[in-house]
């Protein structure tokens, strides 16, 4: 008997949503004999700045009109429907969708595959560039039993157009899988299954899993030119970034310093700009090569009569451009790391070059001051005996005013009296002045602080 949630439990409103994204994407039964294509179709931007991925939804409802189907959600990411002659399944990811289709036509491999009954017209119009496109064949034991490996080989070799095979039994030898890893006359990889026990639901996890295989090794490759063009520019700017270190231990002034400043700031801006540009796919390149060993791994091979396995061949292929990649993506960041070590050195010389320059430039000041203030003594001697000249001269007119009223007696002998007096007074008025702005300039010091 089933229980009742109690009614006070609050979910978490993604809950459901996070609950059900184990179910989503399932694998496809597949019976056997069966012919399975994908095509995985990268998205792009046009230049007029359309998302084509916008027309994805339009595109598959055009061709569920044409069947008389149910077309998906307008905000679905995923379809799988049965169109009668054929199943449909439409899966839209980050950077790509993939269409499959599959039909249980008895034909010889290859002969009608899973994009013979689509239409030739919907399928020139699909948004996107193809990224990927394989088919798949299934069959089964019993048509493909044969004298000796190398009449099995001779056999399956008319299959991938005489090209050079690679084979390996999988999950615990309950298949067998071919496929020559070329791109065939139309345009397409081929893998072929011998069905030598699988279920429908294991030959579908196993269709699935070769699938995803092809899908990610295409898109973990993405990166691959674009780790061959950068290569050469990271070899140039290293060489650049030596010289400017070199020459970092050879300067002689300012402007030196200033000049490979200005050298570093544009090799630094260069660096950025160039991972920027390449940072988001090579991180999506190991993102897909891990997804892409996975699936790999997950095949459980052994060896067939001395055939290259896909595990071999992939390894030997796959692995040195991804390791390509990460290394100039560790060579990027290494340089970006060195010059900024280099940055800082250059700065640290400069500041020090410049506290130089200052300390010069005060104890210049320095010397000025004190020959301003030696002036600034000599003047004010000048001025204390012009002042006291005057002073005296004062009290010569008054004195002699004085005497030729009868006052005094003699007028020289008040002004020669007066002279000391004058000197005092005006050395004391001068010493009280300096002594009032000398602690006006001590205020405001301490407001400073």
């Amino acid at each position: 008997m089933g229980q009742i949630a109690p009614n006070h439990l609050v979910f978490h409103e993604q809950r459901d949503h996070l609950f059900n994204e184990l179910h989503t994407r399932p694998f496809p039964v597949i019976s056997s004999p069966a012919r399975v294509s994908q095509l995985s179709v990268q998205h792009e931007v046009e230049k007029t700045g359309v998302d084509l991925r916008l027309g994805e939804y339009q595109h598959i409802c055009d061709l569920c009109k044409r069947y008389s189907v149910n077309p998906p959600a307008e905000e679905a990411t995923c379809y799988y429907q049965d169109f009668g002659g054929f199943e449909f399944r439409w899966e839209r990811h980050t950077e790509f969708s993939t269409y499959t289709f599959i039909h249980y036509l008895e034909t010889k491999p290859f002969e009608k595959t899973g994009l013979s009954l689509l239409p030739e017209e919907w399928l020139a119009e699909i948004p996107g560039k193809v990224i990927s496109g394989l088919h798949v064949e299934v069959e089964e034991e019993a048509s493909h039993v044969y004298e000796s490996p190398q009449v099995a080989i001779d056999s399956m070799r008319n299959y991938f157009e005489g090209h050079r095979l690679l084979s390996c039994f999988v999950r615990d030898k309950q298949a067998q899988v071919w496929t020559a890893y070329r791109i065939h006359s139309d345009s397409m990889g081929r893998f072929l299954i011998v069905n030598k026990g699988l279920n429908p639901c294991q030959t579908g996890r196993l269709v699935r899993r070769i699938l995803e295989l092809e899908t990610y090794r295409m898109m973990a490759l993405l990166s691959f030119p674009i780790a061959k063009e950068v290569g050469p520019n990271i070899h140039c700017m290293n060489l650049d970034l030596a010289d400017i270190i070199q020459k970092i231990t050879a300067i002689k002034s300012l402007d030196d310093e200033r000049s490979l400043m200005g050298r570093l700031t544009q090799l630094s801006a260069q660096i950025e700009q160039t991972i920027s540009q390449t940072n988001y796919r090579f991180s999506a390149t190991e993102a897909y090569y891990h997804l892409a060993m996975s699936r790999l791994e997950e095949l459980k091979e052994s060896e067939v009569c001395g055939l290259q396995t896909l595990n071999e061949f992939l390894n030997r292929r796959l692995t040195p451009a991804y390791l390509t990649c990460e290394t100039i993506e560790k060579d990027l960041d290494d340089l970006s790391r060195r010059i900024d070590r280099a940055s800082e050195l250059l700065r640290t010389r400069m500041n020090l070059t410049i506290e130089s320059q200052n300390q010069h430039l005060l104890q210049s000041m320095n010397r000025r001051g004190k020959l301003q203030l030696r002036m600034q003594q000599a003047v004010e001697g000048l001025s204390v005996a012009a002042i006291s000249y005057y002073l005296v001269g004062l009290v010569k007119y008054l004195a002699e005013s004085a005497k030729s009223v009868g006052m005094i007696e003699s007028s020289a002998l008040v002004t020669g009296l007066s002279v000391p007096f004058a000197i005092g007074f005006v050395v004391f008025g001068l010493g009280r002045m300096k002594k009032k702005l000398h602690k006006e300039n001590e205020k405001l010091k301490e407001k400073l602080n």
